[in-house]
């Protein structure tokens, strides 16, 4: 088993491949020879860094704010009604 160290830029290009293009892990595997686990573990990561993200985090927020809001306006609505 070797040990290789890829390019940010190829780890990108072959998950856009994988992700945009729909491309199979298999396909992509036999084309650019990675092992078997590697892109699976490109995949993890990159999952990772996008659930981790400030972006990912404030639209976590901004869900949680909407959440509250929609409840208070129910509950408004509920005292206007009385």
């Amino acid at each position: 088993m070797t040990n290789n160290r890829y390019e940010p830029e190829f780890k990108q290009k072959v998950l856009r491949l994988y992700l945009e293009e729909g491309r199979t892990k298999k396909s992509l595997t036999e084309e650019y020879n990675l092992g078997q686990g590697t892109l699976t573990y490109w995949l993890q990561q990159y999952r990772k860094e996008c659930d981790n993200s400030p972006t990912k985090r404030e639209e976590s927020d901004s869900y949680e704010v909407a959440k509250k809001l929609r409840k208070e306006i129910e509950e408004l609505k509920k005292e206007n009604d009385f």
